[in-house]
């Protein structure tokens, strides 16, 4: 009986330290990294560039799966869904976890609750691009253009509810013109018809315009940011354009389902700080234009209900909604 006794009691210690020790060999297989977008947009190009760290931090392969759609919808309700071990990560953005919930109305679910964050990556600033073509090289002259033009102009974004898409609403409700949204799946199928010249307009990341801006193959006209990027000093604001109380920023992070175990979404954050300090990725980012903003879990959730707060109004005064 004094045997039994001690094994009952130790019983619990045991199964913790299983449970430890199970959480400490993450991951144990490989895992897959959700981009709910085409290839070629900032998320995706960022999730490629982290993935191959992790590999060599882990031993595992850190699959990145595009899976674009419904807004980025698609691909969240699929890492929604996933197993809560791990193995399934989402890499997510302001568009993601912000906006398209705010235009949706209702998805099912709370995207603030659906998710622990797992590590806040970059900032990532959006853009106003313009095809060669378009006899316009600053916002002013693009926003007199437009005004002369019968029926206004088109407008290429992401999806719909994506940061990219917000950005062309904010800057149609602040200086009042005519302007039609097209949504494609992704920044890459935006990019794509703006260097064709099948759209004259676009609002971007900056990260995924940047190598076509560089050969002259489309042309930025501002940043969408308070403030000018310190990577891009050379690139007005809006603002400075002559656009009143105009900011739209976006970001990438990297979320797991809830019920993720705490030891699992602490590992990622300190893979992804790790990541951010390997020269070669810090100089990729630094190219691309975009800013790392490392933070833990706990701040990147945070960070998120902040900015769903902060954008709430603006998305109802702007009146944008997914019919």
């Amino acid at each position: 009986m004094r045997l039994r006794r001690r094994s009952l009691l130790a019983a619990p210690a045991l199964l913790a330290a299983a449970g430890a020790s199970a959480q400490e060999a993450w991951p144990g297989r490989p895992v897959t990294m959700i981009v709910p977008w085409a290839p070629g947009g900032s998320n995706d190009i960022v999730a490629r560039l982290f993935a191959p760290v992790f590999e060599a931090r882990t031993g595992q392969p850190f699959v990145v799966e595009n899976r674009p759609g419904g807004g980025g919808s698609i691909g969240m309700g699929q890492a929604m869904r996933a197993r809560p071990d791990g193995h399934t990560l989402f890499v997510s953005s302001a568009s993601n976890h912000v906006f398209h919930p705010l235009v949706s109305g209702d998805l099912g679910y709370d995207v603030r609750e659906a998710f622990h964050g797992a590590a806040m990556w970059v900032d990532v600033p959006n853009v106003v691009a313009v095809h060669p073509s378009v006899p316009a090289r600053s916002i002013a002259e693009l926003v007199a253009l437009i005004r002369r033009i019968p029926g206004g102009m088109s407008f290429g974004s992401s999806g719909v509810g994506s940061s990219n898409h917000l950005a062309g609403e904010l800057f149609r409700m602040r200086t009042g013109l005519d302007m039609t949204h097209v949504p494609y799946r992704g920044g890459g199928p935006v990019l794509t018809d703006l260097i064709a010249g099948t759209i004259p307009l676009a609002f971007m990341n900056l990260p995924t315009v940047i190598p076509p801006m560089q050969a002259g193959r489309v042309r930025v006209l501002a940043v969408c940011t308070a403030e000018r990027v310190s990577l891009r000093p050379d690139l007005p604001t809006v603002m400075e354009g002559g656009v009143p109380d105009y900011a739209v920023r976006s970001w990438t992070g990297l979320f797991a389902p809830r019920g993720t175990p705490a030891a699992v979404l602490a590992r990622a954050a300190q893979l992804s700080r790790e990541a951010m300090e390997v020269a070669s990725v810090k100089q990729r980012l630094t190219d691309l234009g975009s800013e790392p903003i490392w933070m833990d879990g706990p701040a990147t959730d945070r960070f998120v209900r902040e900015e769903y707060e902060r954008w709430g109004p603006i998305v109802r005064a702007a009146g944008v909604k997914i019919e």
